[in-house]
């Protein structure tokens, strides 16, 4: 048995002696000052550690099943909450971010819980009740002050009254109604003019002056209003006491106070004086129809009481004002569309849809067939969604076809056709082709074959990126100058591919020579190009001197080839190919066979008028120095297995 020796034995001792001190204190916290010893001036206490009590999930689903929001859910109550509330396909809502329900500008308020229920459905935080954008936020304590004084106006203390009189007395004199009643004039004296109308002031004082003044003329008007003291009370956004002028009304008031509240109602706004309800105020009345009946002037002490919100359904989709509003008892379907304003120019006026919130549990969206079924009742918490009619798209039998038609032919032009129009018809209008017209290359784009032809591109761009940086993370070996060139090829052929635009073109299998086209059925936004007789083939890719090269007949796609210098080295022969005028393509690898016997069937094929020949680069072609490491290897293990052999 080893035994340390005496020195390593006093340091592990040492160490051991060190741990045991300091274990006490470290089982503690971090040192923190205790309230009461540093309110007696005592030393600090170290607190000792508490064991940290299990974390529990909090229930952060809607409306927890036991009716406790910080008790989990258990699996069986959550697959219960899960099959009574189902989220809609057609009304899914977005969960909003943070922040999301701060108060809109000019109120202090929040929006309502259904309020935001209804953005969520919408993804729109521009749909709010009706009635929240007329609200205008003033803080300022400056009076309402209107230019024209009504003839029934009452004249009470705290006016000011402007005298001019004329004739055997000339002057201007300007009194304020005292607590009394009294108007106190020089030389006049103390009219009393509490309760009088404005209509009648002049007449008031003139007969008190008469007993002064005689052959004299007198008006009499306010110079300044009295304030009065009003109260805001209820769901208002900012209730309170205002100062206002005594011309102010019922709806001046409630502005200054901000509105109803998110939890306010619109259309139940009391006027309360001495007690009594003296005038109900419907905010709709002056919102949609712009009516002030009940919107009356208040008095020193009124109070306006703003009631608690009624039933809100939520009016969505081609309307011309969506909105939430507020509904009276007894108000129909028929009575809440002139509030958004009715069906837009789109609507589809046939159908509306009715989701109740007491039916989501059974998915219930129920149907009404307009206007037979105007009358229906609406509940609290009802999403009214109008539908619109060009957001679906009609069948191909039922659509006019909006198409253009280019190139050689008599009347170029866009044309609109209607439904069953063919490419036939549309020749037709176009009333036929010149005679350099080259219909073996007519081109015709379609915008359904344009979007798939994007979506491939984009599943070749993703297949051929992964392919590059799978192959780059694979290799182990720094790249040499070939494998960089190979990189530099993969990348430029991306970059190609992400600006190359698709053009959408149908291949209509045209023979050359062919007269006609055929009578295939057009799409609306369609586009025919008739191309002149093209007088050149072109030759592109890995060539010597890629470009084109004059058409002449009795000559074959190698003749071609041969003019632009055939392929070069890094050319990859096997998969020459060529684009026809009409749109298809014809390979090499098409007419190879087994060893590649028959590929001279290709090299062979007649070269036709608007041909394009692509000779591609190989991108995979290994270089002479990896050739020469791979040939090293093979012999290297060959004489390692021989020299194996011998050995035995």
């Amino acid at each position: 048995m080893h035994y340390p020796s005496p020195r390593r034995f006093l340091a592990l001792c040492w160490i051991a002696a060190g741990l045991a001190l300091s274990w006490p204190v470290a089982a503690q916290t971090v040192a923190s000052p205790d309230p009461v010893g540093a309110a007696s001036g005592g030393p600090y206490q170290l607190r000792q550690p508490v064991a940290p009590a299990p974390v529990e999930k909090r229930n952060t689903d809607r409306n927890a099943v036991s009716g406790d929001s910080n008790t989990p859910l258990t699996a069986a109550q959550r697959q219960l909450l899960q099959t009574q509330l189902p989220q809609l396909p057609a009304f899914a809502p977005v969960d909003l971010k943070p922040g999301d329900d701060k108060p809109y500008p000019g109120r202090h308020s929040r929006p309502s819980e259904f309020e935001r229920y209804i953005q969520r459905l919408t993804n729109s935080f521009d749909v709010r009740c009706l009635g929240a954008d007329l609200v205008i936020d003033n803080d300022s304590d400056v009076v309402d002050v209107s230019t024209a004084v009504p003839p029934d106006y009452v004249i009470s203390p705290g006016d000011e009254v402007l005298v001019s009189i004329w004739g055997a007395a000339d002057g201007e004199l300007r009194a304020t109604v005292d607590r009394a009643g009294r108007l106190v004039l020089p030389r006049i004296g103390a009219v009393p003019v509490a309760g009088v109308k404005y209509q009648d002031l002049a007449v008031t004082i003139q007969r008190q002056a008469r007993q002064v003044f005689k052959n004299f003329e007198l008006t009499a008007s306010l110079a300044q209003l009295r304030g009065v003291r009003v109260y805001v009370t209820g769901f208002a956004d900012r209730p309170g006491a205002y100062s206002v002028s005594s011309l102010s009304s019922v709806s001046s008031v409630l502005f200054r106070a901000g509105g109803p509240s998110g939890a306010g109602s619109y259309r139940n706004v009391e006027l309360r004086r001495r007690g009594q309800v003296v005038a109900k105020f419907d905010l709709y009345d002056l919102i949609v129809n712009g009516k002030r009946d009940a919107d009356l002037t208040v008095q020193a002490g009124d109070v306006i009481y703003v009631g608690p919100v009624g039933r809100q359904v939520a009016i969505l989709g081609s309307v011309n004002r969506p909105a939430i509003v507020e509904l009276k008892a007894n108000e129909t379907i028929a009575d809440t569309l002139p509030m958004v304003g009715g069906f837009n120019t789109v609507a589809d006026r046939s159908r509306i849809t009715i989701e109740r919130l007491g039916e989501r549990s059974q998915r219930g969206i129920r149907q009404l067939v307009w206007p037979d079924d105007r009358t229906a009742a609406l509940e609290s918490g009802d999403v009214v969604r109008v539908f619109s009619a060009i957001a679906t798209k009609l069948p191909q039998e039922q659509q006019n076809k909006r198409v253009v038609i280019e190139g050689e032919v008599l009347r170029p032009g866009e044309y609109v056709l209607p439904p069953g129009s063919t490419i036939r018809d549309l020749m037709r209008v176009a009333d036929g082709l010149t005679p350099k017209a080259f219909l073996y290359g007519a081109e015709l784009d379609r915008e359904a074959a344009r979007k798939g032809q994007v979506l491939m591109q984009e599943q070749l761009l993703r297949d051929l990126e992964l392919e590059v940086t799978r192959k780059r993370n694979f290799e182990q070996r720094p790249l040499d100058e070939a494998g960089a060139t190979q990189q530099a090829v993969s990348e430029r052929l991306m970059s190609r591919l992400r600006n190359a635009q698709p053009s959408g073109r149908v291949v209509m299998q045209l023979e050359p020579g062919t007269q006609e086209l055929p009578d295939l059925l057009l799409e609306n936004g369609d586009r025919l190009y008739i191309p002149p007789l093209p007088t050149s083939i072109g030759v592109y890719g890995s060539v010597y001197n890629p470009g084109n090269y004059l058409f002449v007949g009795n000559r074959t796609l190698v003749d071609y080839l041969r003019l632009a210098g055939s392929a070069t080295r890094q050319a990859d022969a096997d998969s020459v190919f060529v684009v026809r005028a009409n749109g298809s393509v014809e390979s090499l690898r098409q007419y190879a066979t087994f060893l590649g016997i028959g590929s001279s069937n290709f090299e062979k094929l007649p070269a036709q008028p608007g041909d394009t020949i692509v000779v591609p680069d190989e991108i995979n072609k290994p270089s002479t120095t990896a050739n020469l490491k791979d040939w090293a290897q093979i012999v290297y293990q060959f004489v390692l297995g021989f020299a194996a052999i011998k050995a035995f």
